[in-house]
């Protein structure tokens, strides 16, 4: 068996950089607008048209097109046939960096099947080409003589527009790279930068209430019907009538998601369950959401009937029967003051409801600079080596930003930077790193998948406004081998609030709309949901040219979160232990202080003691005093980087091979019969671990509740006397000295403490609980 390489913590830390961003060091006072990445210098050569070509084939025609060299790299152009003025509007980038010439030569070639034949051409010294720094206005181009290789005027003109600009220039993203010179056909439309937008989601709420006049096919039985709704994918059933009638009743809601545009119709079918495994429809209705109302709170809204068609089979082929009178009755909205869950709430990155009017105005920008990546290892192999082509994919809020994929580079360097409006700073941008493996078929890669190379998370909540965060974060995967390190991502983030009292007040409002409370879903709808929700994000992203797939929406999304891992189950129960560790530390120093460890310390506390039970009102001004101190002591040792993947919180280091490869296995199940049965066994025993726990909770709090059930005749009676006894005291002696008599019994000396549990706890723990009546 393969051993696992040590793990060396500080490899999967975070990293503070000063790269310089803008032409200035990070932190500096940054002034110009794309200022949260590092400036690269491009050649740009936009080649617009050409005009008076000279015919060149024998049939007295032209096929032309152009080519941009650049020393070794080299672009071109689309041709035309027989076109003797063709038009290309085509913008070619050559990285300055990888300039290894003193001209740029831009050729005009006829298009021809043995060899291509020369037109004329133009070239420029690059010392003399301008500069051009945005926001100037785009250069205006220019016509170019033609002339041959001797540097003679030949016929034919060519405009053109030649410039040095960086990658904040307009025609950057739309621009031929002479990185990516190695990528051709379709492949191009997947290396460039894009920004995507999720479809607007609404749920949509359908009341089913009840059917008239339904016209059973088979009437010597009363029908048991229910009412099934499709909206493409998403079928939903409603459960069969209690009444066996022609006329049933249900009133159950349904929910599905719908996204604009509505391109699908809501389908509702009453079917007749005529035997085990058997139904038949009774009548259908198809409804378009294009009229569905749409309300923003829970008032309610005026129902309809509907008619209902039913088909019939005449000679094999389906007809709608004409005469038919069934309806159903139905209440349909589009519910615009949810948010429709489409990511784990863990991470949210937008909490607005889907209807535009209810947003409040955004607090403040988020700037994202993606700057570079350090050590990534090769993802696949090409011409016998490894190789990565990197991109980048951020989403926050509605809109998701893919950078330009950087073809066969370890250390790829992006330097482009995003904008989003934030409306709530306890939200999280996602950043995940991927490797493209659609760049020589691009969409007809036999089901090729980009591979996942890591992923950050940053809650701007945890970020302070108008500082510039520039660190290396790790990029860790988790693989059926254990945890792995893929490399790292370089980023710069800034945070910009425009009302610092806005966002305070943001504070005090519920994270989700009102409806989730006013009107809440079930746990099990909201899961259904979010399931739907993500399924259609992922089609329409995956439908957009080029294609933002499936498995990277997934990932992006979470999808998986929630399903069941040995290795989660573990670092939860040790998050719980974590919080819980301030508590128990407290009791064991108050058991010290009761046990008279340190003398002092208890002589201390008495005094503290006595002083607050003389003077009561000084209780709370005390704890929030010592709640302020703490806060104020600990404000020396706040983070001062945002979060990261941690990978000894996640219990990824430590992690068993088996559990790993659980985690890794399919839903449902790919594996032997034999390990789904270890498995399965032992589930079994972590499950009854946490189930004897669950009941033992449980049994205190019915412990509780049978002290006064009379239950236990004896214990009741016993603890009522008491009670009437202990009201009697405390009535007639004042509160200051039971608490006074109280507090010196706990912190008694341990000479008059005796190991023997005490007599309210051996009366409690004798008291009974509902276990005697569970089988």
């Amino acid at each position: 068996m393969m051993q696992r390489p040590p793990f060396r913590p500080e490899e999967y830390s975070l990293k503070e950089t000063r790269p310089h961003l803008g032409g200035h060091a990070a932190g500096d006072k940054l002034t110009s607008t794309y200022d949260l990445v590092g400036q690269m210098q491009y050649l740009y050569v936009r080649v617009v048209k050409a005009k008076e070509l000279p015919n060149m084939d024998l049939t007295g025609s032209c096929d032309p097109y152009v080519e941009v060299k650049l020393g070794n790299y080299k672009g071109a152009t689309r041709f035309f046939e027989k076109n003797n003025h063709p038009e290309w509007n085509q913008v070619f980038a050559f990285s300055k960096e990888r300039i290894q010439a003193s001209a740029v030569e831009i050729v005009v070639k006829d298009k021809d099947l043995i060899k291509d034949d020369f037109i004329g051409r133009v070239s420029f010294d690059l010392n003399e080409v301008p500069k051009r720094v945005p926001p100037d206005s785009p250069l205006a181009p220019q016509w170019y003589r033609l002339e041959d290789r001797n540097g003679h005027k030949v016929k034919g003109e060519l405009m053109l527009a030649v410039w040095m600009g960086t990658q904040a220039d307009e025609a950057f993203p739309e621009a031929w790279h002479s990185d990516a010179a190695s990528v051709f056909g379709d492949g191009l439309a997947t290396i460039k930068s894009k920004v995507y937008l999720t479809p607007k989601l609404w749920y949509l709420r359908v009341n089913v209430i009840e059917a008239q006049d339904l016209i059973p096919n088979d009437k010597t039985r009363f029908p048991e019907v229910y009412v099934k709704a499709m909206l493409g994918n998403q079928v939903l059933r409603t459960r069969v009538s209690p009444a066996r009638t022609l006329n049933p009743m249900w009133n159950e809601d349904l929910m599905f998601v719908a996204a604009e545009p509505f391109e699908e119709h809501l389908i509702l079918s009453v079917e007749d369950r005529v035997a085990p495994g058997k139904d038949e429809v009774v009548g259908r209705t198809v409804i378009s959401l294009q009229h569905v109302p749409r309300r923003l709170d829970h008032r309610l809204l005026t129902s309809q009937w509907y008619n209902l068609e039913k088909h019939v089979m005449i000679d094999g082929e389906q007809k709608k029967e004409t005469k038919f009178s069934s309806r159903i009755h139905l209440r349909i909205c589009l519910e615009g003051g949810y948010h429709v869950l489409d990511e784990s709430t863990h991470y949210s990155s937008d909490l607005r409801p889907t209807a535009k009017p209810l947003w409040k105005p955004s607090i403040g920008i988020l700037e994202l600079g993606i700057l570079t990546a350090q050590g990534l290892l090769p993802m696949k192999t090409k011409d016998g080596r490894g190789t990565t082509d990197a991109y980048c994919v951020a989403k926050y809020g509605q809109k998701w930003v893919r950078t330009r994929t950087i073809i066969d580079s370890f250390t790829p360097k992006w330097n482009e930077q995003y904008t989003w409006e934030v409306y709530d700073p306890c939200t999280v941008i996602t950043i995940g790193v991927f490797d493209n493996c659609h760049l020589n078929g691009g969409d007809k890669a036999n089901g090729a998948r980009d591979i996942r190379i890591g992923k950050v998370r940053i809650r701007l909540s945890t970020l302070e406004t108008d500082r510039v965060y520039t660190h290396s974060y790790p990029l860790i995967v988790l693989t059926p081998a254990g945890v792995k390190k893929m490399g790292e991502v370089q980023l710069a983030v800034r945070f910009t609030c425009s009302s610092l009292l806005n966002m305070m007040h943001l504070y005090s409002q519920p994270l989700l709309p009102k409806m989730h409370y006013v009107h809440p879903l079930s746990v099990m709808q909201v899961d259904n949901l979010r399931r739907q929700a993500t399924n259609i994000v992922s089609t329409r992203l995956g439908r957009a040219e080029p294609p933002l797939r499936k498995e990277i929406v997934e990932y992006m999304l979470d999808v998986d979160s929630h399903m069941w891992s040995m290795r989660k189950s573990k670092a939860n129960f040790f998050r719980i232990m974590g919080v819980l560790s301030p508590l128990i530390s407290v009791a064991k120093w108050f058991d010290q202080i009761c046990h008279w460890r340190n003398p002092l310390t208890t002589i201390l506390i008495h005094v503290l003691f006595v002083i607050l039970v003389l003077y009561p009102e000084l209780i709370l001004p005390t704890i929030f005093l010592y709640l302020f101190l703490i806060g104020v002591w600990y404000y020396r040792w706040r983070p001062r980087q945002p979060p990261h993947m941690d990978t000894r919180l996640s219990h990824a280091e430590t992690a068993h091979p088996d559990e790993l490869d659980e985690e890794f296995d399919t839903f449902p199940t790919s594996r032997q019969p034999d390990i789904v049965r270890m498995r399965y066994d032992r589930l079994r025993s972590v499950a009854g671990r946490i189930q004897t726990v669950v009941g033992d909770l449980a049994t205190q709090g019915e412990r509780l509740q049978s002290l006064l059930s009379w239950r236990d005749p004896r214990a009741t009676a016993l603890f009522v006397v008491f009670c009437f006894i202990a009201a009697i005291v405390l009535y007639v002696t004042p509160f200051r000295v039971v608490v006074f008599l109280a507090g010196l019994y706990v912190l008694r000396h341990p000479r008059f403490r005796h190991k023997m549990p005490s007599v309210p706890l051996n009366f409690f723990r004798r008291l009974p609980a509902r276990t005697d009546s569970m089988l």
